[in-house]
């Protein structure tokens, strides 16, 4: 899958080829690829705002889809006679002609330069009044000719002629005759006589019916005037092709000014087509830069309802070339990165976007792409090998004019090994210079972008309380799975969110490849019933709670938080911290030792300093000097930390 196709520009083509009429404008739409001259695309996407102007200020313009009239002109070309209903095509199209140039005059009071367009449309109209003259619904008309008038007056005269002879003999020998009306076989006028009664109408049998009980027979006492029928008949022919080869001469002798017609039609029409597009997508004009930078404001992806989606603001711009973000499954990642893809593919290829006219987007020389899991069998490729497979080559790629999009970067393998392959391929398109953006789930990883130069933060919102995806991006803070939080609330058994936590949190102890102890299902147990621990468990959590000592500085998962361990595990196994001077009791499993207080302070150091309350401290202080009747210090734990 090429990068056009995994940001889904293929079916914006396809939909903007929907608003073309002419094939050759439907082809060109298909084929739109981003132009990498800063003039030229500057050029594209003004004729793409002049068009929508046209349509919203003057209407829908009358173009044809001239479906045959390359057709036409080969055979006009070649010297063959057209027929009347291709002679009234080119009619047609003629007028289409005529029509365009005169809404495109009345447009050219809204200045658009394409409005100029219709002067290079030139006036068939002496052609289109001749074939309207000589062609009459698919035929030609009896006054395209003086000749042909009179050929079809005597035509006429000699028709009357034999019917009268032949239901002059109807009416006098009815018996011989099957029906009482005069019948044209094989182009001739005959009488219907029965089989038995043949030999009393002197004449040709023309035909038989189908059950040989009536012969169609051509009298003789007619067989004169017949002659001269069909006499004029061939006169007739004659003449009718004479005028159809002097209309089709008109049309060869037009060639040159007909095709440029067919051309700005063409030409016209793909234009309108974007236009047509940009009302129907609410889309916008923004603004193209050569500078390394993208703006987007109040975005939407072009495949989804505007009305419904997140409206998407994105900046990646003045020293920040990449962008990680991270957050929730299904909260709108992929949607993001390939929409700012997108955008950025459609607004360099000429299109509007839909999103404000403030919005900025950079020209880029290549757009490449890993979205996607990419498996494919008959190539034997794991998702993985897939993913790594196409970070090669684009590493390869990139250039600093380019813009590169990954998606669950480092994703399908070992999570330590995956992570690392993660912030080695970052850093190397740090090196490079190009515009970058990618989705990740890995802490690490966030915590790398937070730290390097020209990387940046972002997370998609997600909303706690209803579990559910906000879809809305939020540059500058690193975003959370929640995969944890989602599982409980949707009724998780809590042993196995323990496990969970303690697996994902105790890196120590995964690190040394121990097994983690984790605790088993209780029996007979529901989602949910009371969590039951056996007393190994217990005694192993209260071990690990209580190796969190007062003083230590500890990072608080997930966010890696830093903050100082105020109060001695509780039964829970609850620890208290104090975090930017507001205290907290927080789960040990959460917690990760970050300095140890004896690399902190002195051996006999008085953390009462430090977390003991205002009052605790007078009453001390008072209690040391003499001693006061109703002085008491409280030495309850959380009390005592200023809980």
């Amino acid at each position: 899958m090429n990068s056009f196709e995994a940001l889904e520009f293929d079916i914006i083509l396809s939909r903007l080829s929907e608003h073309a009429l002419t094939e050759a404008a439907k082809a060109k739409c298909l084929s739109l690829k981003p132009c990498l001259a800063e003039r030229e695309a500057k050029k594209r996407l003004d004729e793409t705002t002049q068009a929508r102007r046209l349509i919203e200020q003057a209407g829908t313009p009358p173009l044809t889809s001239m479906t045959d009239i390359p057709q036409l002109l080969t055979l006009a070309e070649a010297g063959d006679m057209l027929l009347p209903d291709q002679l009234e095509k080119f009619l047609y199209f003629q007028t289409s002609c005529k029509r365009l140039r005169q809404y495109l005059q009345r447009a050219e009071s809204t200045c658009c330069p394409i409005a100029f367009y219709g002067r290079s449309i030139d006036d068939l109209s002496g052609i289109g009044a001749e074939i309207e003259r000589c062609i009459r619904g698919g035929q030609v008309d009896d006054r395209a000719s003086s000749n042909l008038y009179d050929i079809r007056r005597q035509k006429t005269a000699v028709s009357e002629q034999i019917k009268a002879k032949l239901n002059s003999i109807l009416s006098r020998n009815k018996a011989w005759f099957s029906d009482s009306f005069v019948s044209v076989r094989g182009g001739h006028f005959t009488l219907p006589v029965k089989r038995e009664y043949k030999n009393n109408v002197p004449g040709t049998v023309i035909e038989l019916s189908n059950t040989g009980g009536t012969c169609f027979v051509e009298p003789s006492s007619v067989s004169r005037l017949q002659q001269e029928l069909d006499l004029l008949e061939l006169n007739e022919d004659n003449e009718i092709r004479k005028i159809l080869y002097t209309l089709t001469s008109l049309i060869t002798e037009a060639l040159p000014s007909i095709r440029r017609n067919t051309e700005a039609m063409e030409t016209l029409d793909f234009l309108f087509a974007k236009g047509k597009y940009s009302i129907a997508s609410q889309s916008s004009p923004v603004t193209l830069t050569a500078s390394r930078e993208i703006r987007i404001k109040n975005a939407c992806h072009p495949l989804l309802d505007r009305s419904k989606a997140v409206p998407l603001d994105f900046e990646l711009c003045g020293d920040i070339r990449g962008v990680v973000i991270t957050g929730p499954n299904t909260g709108g990642k992929t949607v993001a990165l390939k929409t700012i893809g997108l955008l950025s593919l459609m607004a360099q290829s000429g299109l509007h976007v839909p999103a404000d006219e403030s919005s900025v987007y950079s020209l880029h020389n290549l757009y490449l792409c890993d979205i996607g899991d990419g498996q494919s069998i008959s190539e034997n490729l794991s998702t993985f090998s897939s993913h790594m497979k196409n970070v090669i080559e684009i590493i390869k790629t990139a250039t600093e004019e380019s813009l590169v999009l990954l998606d669950e970067l480092g994703s399908g393998t070992d999570p330590a090994e995956g992570m690392g392959l993660a912030v080695a391929v970052l850093e190397e398109l740090c090196g490079r210079g190009c515009l970058f953006v990618a989705t990740t789930h890995y802490p690490e990883v966030k915590t790398f972008a937070a730290a390097r130069e020209g990387l940046q933060n972002a997370r998609m919102a997600f909303d706690r309380q209803n579990i559910a995806p906000l879809y809305r991006l939020e540059v500058g803070e690193a975003g959370e799975s929640c995969a944890l939080y989602i599982a409980e609330r949707l009724g998780m058994p809590e042993y196995i969110l323990a496990n969970a936590e303690k697996a994902a949190y105790n890196r120590k102890v995964t690190e040394d490849g121990d097994i983690p102890a984790f605790i088993p299902a209780p029996k007979a147990a529901a989602v949910s019933s009371p969590r039951i621990v056996p007393d190994k468990a217990q005694k192993e959590t209260s071990d690990d709670a209580h190796r969190f000592n007062i003083g230590d500085s500890v990072f608080i998962l997930p966010k890696k938080e830093i903050g100082i361990v105020c109060a001695k595990a509780n039964d829970m196994g609850e620890v208290g911290v104090q975090v930017k001077k507001e205290k907290k009791r927080i789960s040990h499993k959460r917690l990760r030792l970050h300095v140890p207080a004896s690399e902190l302070y002195p051996e006999d150091y008085d953390f009462s300093v430090i977390f003991d309350t205002v009052a605790n401290r007078k009453a001390r202080h008072m209690m040391n000097k003499r001693h006061m009747e109703g002085n008491e210090i409280i030495v309850n734990e959380d009390d005592k930390a200023g809980f």
